[in-house]
C-alpha cells in the first residue's frame, strides 16, 4: 500500500515538473505580433549599426626563416628547455633571437616607432603622407563615436587645457621611444592592433597580418613591416661580423698606408743614391728594402683578414623565403554586416521569448524552479 502510494507520488511529481511544449509554443503563438514588432525593429537598428561600421581590408604575408646549422641546434636547444628538457651545450655562437621571439620584437615600441615615418598614401591622394599622420588624422569612425567626442570635446573645452604636450607632436622630430607623448602613446597602441605576427613553432613559418581601412595602405604598411623586420634581424645576426669587418677595414687602410710610404722611400733614396758605392749608403737602403718587405707582408695579411671579414658577413647573413608577397586586398574582412544582423536578431528573439515565457509563467518549468 505505501509503495502505491509513493509510485502515484514520483508520477504526480513528475507531471508537474515536466516542461509543457504545446503551452510554450502558443504563448509564442499569441504574441506573434509583439515578435514581428521587435524583430523589425531589431533588424532596422541592426543594419543601421552594421552598416555604419568602417570598412576594414587585411593582408598577410608568409616567410620562411633560413637557419644556419648554428641557429637550428640553438633554436632546438631552446624549444626542448621550454619543455623541460635537456640537450647538452648545443650553444657554439651567439646566436640569440629565435624565430619564435619575433612577435615580441615586432610588439617592442621601438620597432613600432620605427613605423611613424613610414610613408602612406591612398588611391584618392595626389601626396604621401606618413603613417603617423594618417592613423592621425584619416582614421573613420562611427556617427556615435564622433557625436560622443563632440560631447567630450565640448565639455573639456569648459576646462583649461595644457599646451606643453601638443608643442612635441610634429612628426618631422626624431621620436623618443623611452618618452612617448600621449598621442603617440595612442598611435603605438593602434599600430599593436593592426600589425600582428604569428611563428609557427613547428615549420618556423612566419606570418605578418595588417589590418587597416584601406586596401592599398594595407598592403604597402604588410610590405614595409616585412622589410623592416627582414632589416633588424640581419642587422642583429650580422652586428658581430660587421663590427670585425669594419675594423680590419681600418687595419686595411692603415696597412696599405705605412706599406705606400715604406716602398715610396725605397723607390726615393735607391734613385737619388743610384750611382753610389758606399757601404753605408748599401745597409741602408738593404734596410728600407726590409723595412718595404715587412711592411707588405703585414698588408698582404690584412688584406686576407678584410676578404675572411667580408665572407663572414655574406654568411651570417639570413635568406628568408617569402612564400606569400603582400597583395592589395580587394574586398573588405570586416566587418561582416549578415553576422551582426543574425546576431541581433537572435539577441532580440530569445530576449522576447522570455519575457513572453515570464508573464504566461512557463518560465518557472522551464528553469526547473517549484
Amino acid at each position: 500500500m505505501e509503495q502505491n502510494t509513493i509510485e502515484t507520488t514520483k508520477v504526480v511529481q513528475k507531471q508537474q515538473s515536466s516542461i509543457d511544449f504545446s503551452a510554450i509554443w502558443q504563448s509564442v503563438k499569441s504574441r506573434r505580433k509583439l515578435y514581428y514588432k521587435v524583430l523589425g525593429i531589431t533588424f532596422v537598428v541592426a543594419c543601421i549599426y552594421a552598416f555604419s561600421l568602417p570598412k576594414t581590408y587585411s593582408c598577410k604575408v608568409m616567410l620562411a626563416p633560413e637557419l644556419s646549422s648554428t641557429g637550428g641546434r640553438n633554436y632546438l636547444s631552446a624549444l626542448a628547455s621550454s619543455f623541460g628538457l635537456s640537450m647538452g651545450s648545443t650553444r657554439s655562437g651567439s646566436e640569440a633571437l629565435f624565430p619564435t621571439l619575433y612577435p615580441d620584437l615586432m610588439n617592442s615600441v621601438d620597432f613600432k616607432t620605427s613605423l611613424f615615418p613610414v610613408k602612406v598614401r591612398r588611391d584618392k591622394d595626389k601626396q604621401e603622407m606618413t603613417y603617423y599622420d594618417y592613423l592621425l588624422k584619416e582614421q573613420k569612425s562611427p556617427w556615435w563615436s564622433s557625436a560622443i567626442s563632440a560631447v567630450v570635446g565640448g565639455i573639456a573645452s569648459l576646462f583649461p587645457e595644457d599646451t606643453t604636450q601638443h608643442s612635441t607632436l610634429n612628426t618631422q622630430q626624431v621620436v623618443n621611444p623611452f618618452r612617448l607623448t600621449k598621442k603617440q602613446t595612442a598611435i603605438a597602441k593602434a599600430i599593436n592592433s593592426r600589425v600582428k605576427c604569428d611563428v609557427d613553432k613547428k615549420t618556423l613559418v612566419i606570418t605578418i597580418r595588417v589590418v587597416d581601412q584601406d586596401p592599398l595602405i594595407c598592403a604597402t604598411m604588410a610590405d614595409s613591416v616585412q622589410n623592416r623586420l627582414q632589416k633588424f634581424i640581419t642587422d642583429y645576426r650580422t652586428s658581430k661580423a660587421r663590427e670585425d669587418l669594419e675594423y680590419n677595414q681600418k687595419l686595411y687602410v692603415e696597412a696599405k698606408r705605412e706599406y705606400d710610404k715604406a716602398r715610396q722611400l725605397y723607390a726615393s733614396f735607391s734613385d737619388a743614391n743610384q750611382d753610389v758605392i758606399l757601404q753605408s749608403v748599401r745597409t741602408k737602403l738593404n734596410d728600407l728594402e726590409n723595412e718595404m718587405q715587412l711592411k707588405f707582408n703585414a698588408y698582404n695579411a690584412v688584406s686576407a683578414q678584410l676578404q675572411d671579414a667580408k665572407a663572414k658577413v655574406q654568411q651570417d647573413t639570413p635568406a628568408f623565403t617569402t612564400l606569400q608577397s603582400a597583395t592589395v586586398p580587394i574586398r573588405p574582412s570586416a566587418p561582416s554586416k549578415s553576422k551582426i544582423v543574425l546576431v541581433f536578431l537572435f539577441l532580440a528573439f530569445l530576449g522576447t521569448t522570455l519575457w513572453a515565457f515570464h508573464k504566461d509563467g512557463q518560465l518557472k518549468p522551464l528553469l526547473g524552479l517549484s
